[in-house]
């Protein structure tokens, strides 16, 4: 795995492992609906999206931090972290993978999954 600031122009695997990466973090702070859009074929710009859910604001900053040291853990800073300080919508830019973390109320609103509707769904979420 190549280490650098971000993932931009990494291999279709090499993305899937920061995905899995990005849901096991997301994971063990107990985020809610977590799931992955291989978004590749449906958009240029990313191979990946991980959207998950927070009950609160703080508890989407928590998930945000834990996905950055998770993804430190690889080596890997993200291009850009944006909203987090109102913890409604964190958006975590590493390239080919965009980490959403949403308010539960706001990620409805939103509805990412629906704009997203012809990208494929992978299932790396651990059976709890």
């Amino acid at each position: 795995m190549r280490k650098n600031l971000a993932v931009v122009g990494a291999t279709k695997d090499e993305s899937l492992t920061i995905s899995k990466q990005i849901v096991q973090a997301c994971e063990e702070v107990k985020a809610t609906q977590v799931v992955v859009l291989d978004v590749a074929s449906v958009a240029g710009f990313a191979d990946f999206f991980i959207v998950a859910s927070g009950r609160s604001d703080r508890q989407v900053q928590g998930i945000t931090n834990r996905v950055i040291e998770e993804l430190a853990k690889l080596g890997i800073r993200p291009l850009s972290v944006e909203g987090y300080e109102e913890g409604q919508w964190v958006l975590i830019d590493c390239g080919d993978v965009v980490a959403h973390v949403f308010y539960e109320p706001v990620r409805s609103e939103y509805d990412l999954e629906s704009l997203w509707m012809r990208a494929r769904k992978l299932d790396l979420v651990r059976a709890a």
